[in-house]
């Protein structure tokens, strides 16, 4: 027919079966590949079908990264914890995670707490060995061990929030961290109040003013204390302790102690108090005389504590989904707050022990016929009747 033509060409043969050669047939556009019949292709893995209309055929649909196929038309999701194998046939625990003590967020909080411990041990062991000398004794040396026990724990604590999350340490923590600090801020406002009340009282009165014995003063530090042990099994009531997994994104499982963010933050607003209180006292007693010129001291612990703090709470909070950033910020503001209660403290102290020992000498006050002997600073020791009587006109006369 005109210009068309066709050529005939066997390509195969039945012979009780199709044989045919596919190499000699010729498709259109000059393609070798066999054209495909069929509705939808078959799926490939990690994909579902999805039926068009009311047709047989279908669409491939990819699953989501955190599902795996149930059957040739279901998604599953694997659930927090787990994540589907690499077919997407079925799905595996994701490893747990915490923090490693060979890591650099455990390595650093720990040698920072293991100088403090060191410092502590030794700053304790001087001023006992030094125990009857007017510098020890003028710090008040049953206060002196409550301080030094709770800066001590507070270094402790970072051992404890480091460590692979139980029961037991989760309990230690929730203990260790409150009843810590209301030893040190216990003490400190016990030892500031005191001092307040003595000055307050002398510049009105020559009676002297109850409650100012060491063993009261210890008996007030202890009540401090115990009523944060009391707000803490509060606490374990209303929130138990344990374990808990937490998912900051899917592919992610952390073991935490159970404690949530805020109720940590109102554990501590009674410490929080404490240190509001004795700063109040610190900046109340910063002009007395040199002689008490440990609330000054008092005074610098308490300002520099109150901006480690405040630079804490944003910085904690804000790294929520960074547990190793959080535990480790946690860990370190804790140790600073127990250096600087040392350092500012001690460090006077250990000072002129060591490197002007002539300075820690008895000075003899005469009073009529008898001669008593006094510390060169009276501001945290037991006082007398006759030296709050001194106290009393020295106060008068400034005036």
């Amino acid at each position: 027919m005109g210009n068309d033509w066709s050529v005939e060409q066997v390509v195969g043969k039945w012979f009780n079966s199709l044989d045919i050669q596919t190499e000699e047939l010729i498709w259109a556009r000059g393609t070798k590949d066999i054209p495909i019949s069929a509705c939808s292709l078959p799926c490939q893995p990690g994909m579902i079908k999805k039926q068009q209309g009311d047709t047989c055929c279908w669409v491939c649909d990819q699953c989501e990264e955190y599902e795996y196929v149930y059957d040739e038309y279901t998604c599953v999701d694997c659930g927090p914890g787990k994540w589907p194998h690499g077919d997407k046939r079925g799905c595996y625990e994701l490893p747990i995670n915490h923090i490693r003590w060979d890591s650099a967020f455990a390595i650093a909080p720990a040698v920072i707490s293991c100088l403090g411990i060191v410092a502590t041990l030794a700053v304790a062991c001087l001023l006992f060995h030094h125990r009857d000398t007017p510098v020890v004794r003028a710090s008040g040396r049953e206060l002196t061990i409550i301080l030094l026990a709770g800066v001590l724990v507070c270094y402790l604590n970072t051992f404890l929030l480091l460590a692979t999350p139980t029961t037991v340490t989760c309990i230690l923590q929730r203990f260790g961290v409150g009843v810590s600090f209301s030893a040190v801020y216990g003490a400190l406002l016990t030892k500031t109040n005191r001092i307040a009340r003595i000055f307050d009282s002398a510049s009105r009165t020559a009676v002297r003013p109850r409650y100012i014995s060491p063993a009261s003063q210890v008996c007030i530090a202890a009540a401090l204390i115990a009523l944060q042990v009391v707000l803490t099994l509060v606490w374990m009531i209303i929130e138990p302790p344990g374990t808990r997994f937490s998912y900051p994104d899917r592919k992610q499982v952390i073991l935490k102690c159970n404690i949530q963010d805020m109720s940590f933050l109102f554990s501590q607003l009674y410490n929080a108090l404490l240190i509001l209180i004795s700063t109040v006292y610190a900046v109340k007693t910063r002009k007395i005389p040199e002689n008490f010129n440990e609330s000054k001291f008092i005074g610098f612990t308490m300002y520099t504590t109150c901006i480690i703090w405040l630079a804490f709470v944003p910085i904690y909070f804000g790294t929520g989904n960074a547990h190793e950033t959080q535990i480790t910020t946690l860990c370190v503001a804790i140790s600073l707050s127990a250096t600087v209660t040392l350092v500012c403290l001690y460090s006077p102290k250990v000072y002129i022990i060591v490197f002007q020992p002539d300075k820690n000498i008895r000075r003899k006050v005469t009073m009529g016929d008898k001669s008593k002997k006094q510390g060169s600073s009276a501001g945290t020791s037991s006082i007398t009747k006759c030296e709050y009587s001194l106290v009393s006109r020295n106060i008068k006369k400034q005036r």
